[in-house]
């Protein structure tokens, strides 16, 4: 029986960077996956989807500029693009690849070693693997579990991943659909239906059970992107519930009930499911080993299970399903088994993007969130339209906004960027956040010109009172104001 000092199982995202972090332990590692390297995250979620969305950001400027450019409006080619994404994957892949195969050579060691093959866990230190070579049970001081996630499938929608798919079944399109209705109006429906309406080769239907898209997120946030999605022929339905949804005739037809008991048929051409994604842990353990679970994942305690040398990390948990989250967690249980983590894991100030039009960034409290905890707080933003950059890219649509402490320390809370450039913008933001630092540090730094961080520095000097734009003449432009006691009071002049 072979013996590691730790095994992985899953080389998804968190699965491979918690392998290559013991590595710098100098730990014999064994790295399990039974599927793809790379996981979801790399083919079927954000390295694929994201590829589709450059692209149909690149498909949704020649038909707004086709005219200035002379370019004549040809149907776009599915095949093509869907190969470029496939080489984006494939280029992904083989890095991984290529990383992996040869890190022992590049350590002067033989600690790693990876297997393709199904896991299962079947005592504390024990793990067995069954691959096309047969059955091998091995040996491990510490196992990680990081096997990851998958769609959500509801039981009232008969998903053969072919009319009815989710994301997965994406990669077997053969064409743009002419319709399609989105069931889901978080951020992997409302993704989609950026990436289809970008393109225009498709009419997209999108069911929203509330009165608004994305309801997590501000108000001010979701205006945005339901103008632009419904400027590109995106059907929103909003406050209906799906009664139900079937195949006819090769076709999807569904049936929604709105809120005032009326009822009404749809039919389109296919239909894709995105209502969110769940831990993939069936058959990975033997019940006696004792892991404690519940309905959103494995319980964890800081990446820890109930077993004490297991432990769980990424989309498997019930924490933030993230890439970024769940690499953090895989270095960071690996640090807490052989070492001790520089800082605490958390989860508070963790930038994400949401990949839409435009792209919308965040880091920290939204206003949502901020009073939701009964948080008192200074808030000030600013539009596009002020920014340089922005007026030269020709695309001024979109705004910045800072939440701060509502005192003299004005530490920052949490920052929604929603425009060209948004992620670029975020991260010294959430730098300031992670060391508690307020936004005197931004005031006087001296920024690229012209860029979007510009607009940063300048709602932090319409908090301080000394902008270069005052927002009490630019009022549609610039916002600074207070909120407390569930009031808002203008600060503007």
């Amino acid at each position: 029986m072979q013996k590691f000092d730790i095994c992985v199982i899953g080389a998804g995202p968190s699965g491979y960077a918690a392998a290559m972090r013991a590595v710098d332990f100098k730990k014999k590692v064994l790295l399990i996956e039974k599927k793809q390297l790379g996981g979801a995250g790399l083919h079927h979620g954000a390295l694929s989807s994201k590829t589709w969305w450059e692209i149909s950001r690149e498909a949704w400027m020649l038909r707004k500029n086709g005219d200035a450019f002379d370019i004549s409006k040809r149907p776009f080619s599915f095949e093509k693009i869907k190969a470029e994404v496939t080489n984006a994957i494939n280029e992904r892949v083989e890095l991984l690849e290529h990383h992996m195969h040869n890190i022992n050579l590049g350590t002067g060691s033989e600690l790693f070693t990876y297997m393709n093959g199904y896991a299962t866990v079947t005592g504390k230190n024990t793990v067995e693997i069954n691959t096309t070579e047969g059955k091998e049970v091995i040996e491990s001081d510490y196992i990680i579990l990081a096997t990851g996630s998958r769609p959500r499938v509801l039981p009232n929608i008969p998903v053969d991943e072919k009319i009815i798919f989710t994301s997965e079944g994406i990669d077997d399109l053969e064409a743009f659909p002419k319709s399609i209705v989105i069931v889901g109006a978080g951020v992997i429906g409302c993704e989609y239906a950026t990436i289809f309406s970008n393109f225009g080769m498709t009419k997209v239907h999108l069911i929203d059970k509330g009165d608004r898209i994305l309801p997590f997120e501000d108000e001010d946030v979701v205006h945005v992107i339901e103008k632009n999605l419904e400027a590109k022929n995106v059907l929103i339905h909003r406050n209906s519930q799906l009664i139900d949804i079937r195949v006819e005739g090769g076709q999807v037809a569904y049936t929604l009930e709105y809120t005032d008991g009326s009822k009404e048929v749809f039919r389109v051409e296919k239909a894709l499911l995105a209502v969110g994604r769940v831990p993939n842990y069936e058959q990975l353990f033997s019940e006696d080993v004792g892991i404690q679970i519940d309905q959103r994942g494995i319980i964890d305690d800081d990446t820890q299970t109930s077993v004490p040398n297991i432990y769980a990390v990424g989309d498997i948990t019930a924490d933030i399903s993230l890439v970024n989250v769940g690499e953090l967690e895989g270095r960071y249980a690996v640090e807490r088994i052989f070492g001790k983590p520089e800082k605490n894991l958390i989860y508070e100030n963790i930038s994400t993007i949401m990949f839409l039009a435009p792209e919308v960034a965040g880091v920290g409290l939204n206003e949502i969130k901020a009073k939701q905890q009964g948080v008192s707080y200074k808030l000030v933003s600013l539009n596009y339209g002020t920014i340089p950059r922005a007026t030269a890219m020709r695309d001024t649509q979109g705004f910045i906004k800072i939440l701060v402490t509502d005192d003299e320390d004005m530490k920052i809370l949490g920052m929604r960027v929603v425009g060209e450039h948004a992620s670029s913008a975020i991260q010294a933001v959430a730098l300031l956040i992670s060391m508690d630092k307020g936004i005197r540090e931004l005031a006087e730094l001296i920024h690229p010109h012209p860029s979007i961080i510009e607009g940063i520095q300048e709602c932090v000097r319409m908090l301080l009172k000394k902008s270069v734009f005052k927002p009490s003449v630019l009022r549609k432009e610039m916002t600074c104001k207070r909120y407390h006691d569930g009031k808002y009071h203008d600060l503007s002049h």
